[in-house]
């Protein structure tokens, strides 16, 4: 009779092999009825081995789906990453990233709305004006013509200012050294230069000019050299602008190494790091940022030893960071982790479906309510008010986390960052309890910005000398910004200082 059976079975209830080439293979991958009929004649164990060896080599080509499910996820969320899930910058957005939330219109007109206070420029002084030049009307509309002897003003003049440069020239002094006989011995004496005079071609002020114009501005050496000529009437070369930002690095070695001391005691810093290059090798910028400070490191890599390099072993105050793993030896009370990096983690695991996605979100609605509980104080409220409103947020978040991360493996992406967030959590809340402390890292970010877009459009440095140039400039461009002061001004007197051989000045 007709021998051919319907057989089920559950897979899962059939052991798994290792590996190929322990399953007893079949005869073909597709199998045609002859085969399993000449198996189902064989007898019970025939039929009972070729389904057990059939069992195990589907139960391996489904760990190897799963395998490959998982790696297919992973690449997915990688191609999906952007500035909004992400640690990207806005400009690296890949093309089908979703656009930025515009604001919402608000019905009114461009431009400045009815009852808006002007802006506009306002006069200088009188008594601050370099030239007066006096207008006189010609004629009436009815015909009359005015005489000199009428010109009488009759009541204030209408004051209309116009600012513009003289031109601009370089001030050359020659500085000749005389030679004189002396009728004594006969010998050739020569005058020397007195300590105020550079010894080189450029005074302070311009070499200032042209390390302001390669820090802050980020001007290439063959710009700096048409600048200058164009703007100047200075003359010099590309060599020349390479070894007056030399010597300002080199007048800038006390004030950098006091800012480094001033920094690594402060009781809090931010700390952040960039891509760098020296010679084409990949390399590592660290920063610190304090409120009125800025140091810079070009280091090897990005390992802990880096960062603890930066700070010092022993800093004893609260580094703010992202959670990379080179900040990990710090204590979580002495440490706070980026409430705008958690954010994006969170925006990240919404976009999914299922229980990830309701993870994803829960985190994000609480990092809503921390920035808004952060937002209330800064517009005038007090320490306690945010701390008062964040404390419910840690007890909902602990509870989010300890419930997400034993999951099972099939979530392990959302499992392993709440394991993590667990361990760290005291670092969440730093902000909340200790003065000068902020819920985001964005004070660092912004301080590397500069030297971001100085990496781009240099290519890094090109030698060790090039690294030390590049971390005291930034440190002392930075700093300046951060304190109000005039970069320019600073290196005028820096570089004049060590000219006359006087203290240098300070950056703290």
């Amino acid at each position: 009779g007709n021998r051919s059976v319907g057989l089920h079975f559950p897979l899962n209830k059939f052991p798994r092999v290792l590996s190929r080439s322990q399953l007893p293979r079949l005869e073909s991958p597709g199998m045609q009825r002859a085969e399993a009929e000449a198996i189902y004649d064989q007898g019970r164990e025939a039929v009972v081995a070729a389904l057990l060896a059939l069992s195990a080599q589907v139960a391996l080509l489904q760990a190897q789906l799963e395998k490959q499910e998982e790696r297919i996820a992973e690449l997915e969320r990688r191609l999906s990453r952007n500035s909004k899930n992400f640690s990207l910058p806005p400009s690296q957005d890949p093309p089908e990233a979703p656009p930025h939330q515009q604001a919402r219109p608000s019905g009114r007109k461009r431009g400045a709305q009815p009852g808006h206070k002007g802006n506009g420029r306002h006069l200088v002084p009188a008594e601050t004006v370099d030239e007066v030049v006096d207008h006189w009307p010609t004629r009436c509309r009815c015909g009359h013509r005015f005489s000199e002897a009428e010109r009488r003003s009759y009541g204030r003049p209408a004051r209309h200012q116009v600012a513009e440069p003289p031109p601009i020239a370089v001030f050359v002094t020659e500085h000749r050294l005389h030679h004189l006989r002396c009728p004594k011995g006969g010998r050739s004496v020569r005058a020397t230069l007195p300590r105020e005079v550079p010894r080189g071609a450029f005074g302070p002020r311009l070499q200032a000019a042209v390390a302001t114009l390669a820090v802050r501005n980020r001007i290439s050496g063959q710009d700096t050299v048409e600048l200058m000529r164009d703007l100047f009437d200075a003359r010099l070369g590309v060599g020349s602008v390479d070894a007056i930002l030399g010597r300002t690095a080199d007048a800038l070695y006390e004030p950098y190494e006091k800012l480094l001391r001033r920094t690594r005691a402060s009781p809090a810093v931010n700390v952040d790091e960039t891509g760098w290059r020296t010679q084409g090798e990949k390399c590592t910028l660290w920063g610190a940022f304090t409120g009125r400070s800025a140091i810079f490191r070009i280091a090897p890599d990005r390992h802990q030893r880096e960062a603890k390099a930066l700070l010092g072993y022993r800093f004893p105050g609260i580094v703010t960071s992202d959670r990379w793993w080179a900040y990990n030896y710090r204590d979580t009370e002495r440490r706070r982790l980026c409430g705008a990096h958690l954010a994006r983690d969170f925006t990240a695991h919404g976009g999914d479906r299922g229980e990830e996605k309701q993870f994803g979100q829960a985190g994000l609605e609480m990092a809503r309510r921390l920035f808004l509980a952060w937002d209330d104080y800064q517009a005038g409220g007090t320490r306690q008010e945010p701390a008062a409103r964040i404390e419910p947020l840690k007890e909902e978040l602990h509870a989010l986390l300890e419930a997400a991360a034993p999951r099972s493996p099939r979530h392990r992406a959302y499992r392993t960052f709440a394991k993590n967030l667990l361990k760290y959590r005291p670092a969440l809340w730093t902000f909340a309890s200790v003065p000068g402390v902020e819920p985001t890292n964005n004070h660092a970010e912004r301080g590397l910005r500069g030297a971001v877009i100085l990496r781009k459009l240099s290519f890094g440095s090109q030698s060790d000398d090039g690294e030390c140039i590049v971390e005291r400039l930034l440190a002392a461009s930075v700093t300046c910004r951060l304190q109000k002061r005039s970069l320019f001004a600073y290196l005028s007197e820096v570089l004049t200082a060590r000219t006359r051989g006087t203290a240098i000045p300070s950056l703290v």
